[in-house]
């Protein structure tokens, strides 16, 4: 099996960073992302604990992108659509 089967997300065709998740591996992490978000603005409630809720979002996209760096494959150079 080569190793761009392996990833979760492709690195995008035109420009740099990745693209959708071509696996259900990425759909899932992707899916439990929003799920948490969804869940963090209910429990946070930003008129309340706006401080909170920030802290608690960019905890979750460093997370995020800490799987995404991990899955995916490398976006080396900027791209122009060129394989």
């Amino acid at each position: 099996m080569n190793d761009k089967a392996t990833f979760w997300f492709p690195a995008k065709r035109f420009g740099w960073g990745w693209g959708l998740p071509v696996r259900w591996q990425g759909w899932v992490v992707v899916a439990l992302y929003f799920a948490l978000m969804y869940a963090g603005i209910q429990y946070f409630k930003p008129q309340r604990n706006l401080v909170g809720l920030l802290a608690y979002l960019a905890i979750l996209t460093v997370a995020l992108i800490a799987i995404v760096v991990a899955k995916g494959e490398r976006p080396l150079a900027w791209r122009w659509g060129r394989e």
